[in-house]
């Protein structure tokens, strides 16, 4: 039998990508060694330039080149609205839909005990002291509408709500269970407009 430790250790790798199973892990390992090497190399490449230069923003959490994003970097922004998301896919939701024009924190996740994942690992502490430091005025949590995201927002709005500051979150325009990197434009802006006290 032919020596298949390089083509195993492919299929593993491209497994851990979401929803990429064994089968399809192998479709695409046989593609991209039969048919597509320069985009297999042009994949390296980039995985391994993306590694090597991004890094997290010091005050959005975002993904970045820089230590400060673009976004925390403009003065066109509103410095006193901070919205809440739980991962950069949502933040690019909302940048798309380009109705926002306030600063972001990016949880990178949501509180989810069960696998080990608490306020620590979310780094609930540095998004306080972003809060405190920048005299926000509205935090708008916009975490998904599903049970981990609904008891992320409720654990967030709780903690600053003992400390005055005002918590919204986006109305029932995403539908329950709804991720928002999913949602049209119109949908995300009606969500967004009809946000509410918590």
């Amino acid at each position: 039998m032919a020596d298949t430790r390089s083509i195993d250790l492919l299929k593993t790798a491209l497994r851990r990508l979401p929803s990429v199973g064994p089968k399809t892990a192998q479709r695409m390992a046989f593609h991209l060694l039969e048919r597509d090497r320069d985009g297999a190399r042009e994949i390296a490449d980039a995985l391994r330039i993306a590694l090597d230069s991004i890094v997290h923003c010091s005050r959005c959490n975002n993904f970045s080149e820089t230590e400060v994003c673009t976004i925390c970097g403009s003065e066109r922004r509103d410095p006193k609205k901070l919205c809440i998301v739980e991962n950069p896919a949502d933040l690019d939701a909302f940048e798309q839909a380009a109705f926002y024009d306030g600063m972001y924190y990016v949880l990178m996740g949501h509180l989810a005990p069960l696998d080990g994942v608490g306020p620590d690992e979310l780094g609930v502490d540095k998004l306080v002291k972003v809060i405190t430091d920048n005299e926000i005025n509205e935090v708008i949590l916009a975490t998904n509408l599903t049970v981990e995201g609904e008891s992320t927002a409720h654990f967030i709005s709780e903690l600053l709500t003992r400390s005055g500051v005002r918590c919204t979150r986006l109305a029932r325009g995403v539908p329950v269970g709804g991720e928002l990197e999913y949602m049209d434009r119109g949908t995300l802006e009606q969500a967004f407009d009809g946000r509410r006290e918590l």
